[in-house]
């Protein structure tokens, strides 16, 4: 099997942690007052790594069901939207910065973990997402979780440069 998904998770992995020092340092950090999807928008830390938190399992758990469905392609997903992803947001963005790390860095143990056992037919299985179309294992997991979480780093170490809010 490529190893490429799991580089590129090593390489998420260790910016996220690299950010941790400082976003633990800065708590606690002001949440923000329009945190949905609109232009008004302006996530913070504490949004950032909830996120971070619940979106490991969320998608795991999409590509169970797809690897378990019964036909090809199984509907999973969720679009930016979803109530009750912003749920998941507003209710965790309060808890202590290293609760949400620690969530999110057990979700990307999971995932390469459970990567490692994926045999051939399991990463051929194709799900279908309401937006997005058919699309197979390798390609949720690169855009849901490790392109996801690498773009999430990116974002976290702008906001710790921002003199508002970072050093």
């Amino acid at each position: 099997m490529d190893d490429t998904l799991l580089d590129r998770l090593h390489a998420a992995v260790t910016g996220l942690e690299a950010t941790r020092p400082a976003v633990e340092a800065g708590a606690p950090w002001p949440l923000a007052a329009v945190f949905d999807t609109s232009d008004e928008a302006r996530w913070g830390p504490p949004e950032v790594l909830a996120h971070l938190a619940e979106m490991g399992p969320y998608w795991l758990g999409e590509m169970e069901r797809i690897m378990a469905g019964d036909r090809d392609p199984t509907p999973f997903g969720r679009v930016s939207t979803d109530p009750l992803r912003l749920g998941i947001l507003e209710r965790d963005r309060s808890l202590p910065p290293r609760e949400l790390y620690d969530r999110t860095l057990t979700s990307m143990d999971r995932l390469e973990r459970r990567w490692r056992t994926l045999t051939g037919e399991d990463l051929a299985r194709r799900g279908l997402h309401p937006r997005l179309g058919e699309m197979a294992i390798p390609d949720i997991a690169d855009r849901f979780i490790v392109g996801h979480l690498a773009d999430h780093v990116v974002q976290l170490e702008d906001l710790l440069r921002e003199p508002s809010t970072g050093s």
